[in-house]
């Protein structure tokens, strides 16, 4: 396929681990039984949100919208992934590796700043209890989450519309699972430093600056968890608060370990499994790390399952 310059592919052919043609089977059937858990959890803890009048509080609001996230993050690129490893076709149109980009960086971002916001209302909740009604509002939720997407559209749109303009020289090939930033950077010609400057400053705000607010509302949420004279009290907000961090810790990492160094410095392999880790592990774990550690979540789902097939069984007698 002839390519000048100054134009885009029609196609890019995504490697994936064609030089580890043996790790494509164990990959396939490992994605194949994550996506759907993954949809299937996030899903419930939508419903138990929604429909038990008692995760009606910003706390679950904010998990719903996670969740939501977590739903398209992994939808983004998945199904490209299974009919890469699944099939012999390793192509992705243009335009389908223009969206994937796009979705994928909206999500990702956006988490990053919910994931902060989760931990603002948790410091609230436990360091400013009597305040807590009035700084974490219903028009406040909505109006933080409402801002929370509107930054993540303006960084994946501002970011991947500058990277998908970098010259490619009649390279189509991507040595990844799926189209990523830092990974078509790295494959662009000519003058890309100011590409990878430009993406490196963002994501110090979009990672670096929502991951120091949650570590510092920790620190706050610490030393009030410490001071708790209620040993009862004391646990509830441990299990709720540590969940949290979990998540945190399974996110962040990986994501800082991508998009806080240049591009160029990037290992051969290092995107493929990174983005297997934030974009199908952690959505996977996500709903099974809140439902485990919180009572009220577990009873609520337990409740929901109840009251699905109890009737029915009610019915057959």
């Amino acid at each position: 396929m002839a390519v000048s310059n100054d134009s885009h592919p029609a196609e890019f052919i995504l490697l994936g681990f064609a030089d580890r043609p043996w790790l494509q089977l164990p990959v396939f059937i490992i994605l194949l039984v994550t996506y759907p858990m993954a949809m299937m959890g996030n899903i419930a803890i939508i419903l138990v949100s929604r429909l038990d009048p008692r995760l009606h509080s910003p706390m679950y609001f904010f998990l719903t919208n996670l969740s939501f996230l977590d739903m398209c993050y992994t939808t983004s690129i998945v199904p490209q992934m299974l009919l890469n490893l699944g099939t012999s076709t390793k192509t992705i149109s243009y335009a389908g590796c223009a969206v994937q980009l796009y979705v994928f960086h909206l999500m990702g971002a956006s988490e990053c700043l919910l994931l902060a916001l989760m931990s603002v209302d948790r410091y609230v909740a436990i360091c400013r209890p009597l305040h807590y009604t009035i700084i974490m509002s219903q028009r406040n939720c909505i109006l933080s989450v409402s801002v929370m997407w509107l930054c993540g559209m303006t960084y994946a749109f501002s970011e991947a519309t500058v990277t998908l303009q970098l010259p490619l020289c009649g390279v189509n090939k991507l040595d990844h699972l799926l189209c990523e930033m830092p990974v078509l950077i790295k494959t662009a010609c000519g003058e890309k430093e100011a590409n990878e400057l430009a993406l490196s400053v963002v994501c110090i705000f979009i990672l670096a600056v929502p991951l120091c607010l949650i570590l510092a509302s920790y620190a706050s949420i610490g030393r009030a968890i410490f001071n708790m004279k209620s040993s009862a009290g004391r646990k509830k907000a441990f299990g709720t608060c540590s969940s949290h961090l979990i998540v945190v810790l399974l996110f962040f990492g990986p994501g800082i370990s991508m998009y806080l160094q240049p591009p160029s410095s990037i290992t051969r392999d290092q995107p493929k499994f990174m983005a297997l880790f934030y974009g199908v592990v952690t959505p996977t774990l996500n709903p099974f790390i809140y439902t485990l550690r919180n009572k009220d979540v577990k009873g609520a789902l337990g409740n929901l399952l109840r009251s699905i097939f109890v009737p029915s069984r009610q019915q057959v007698k």
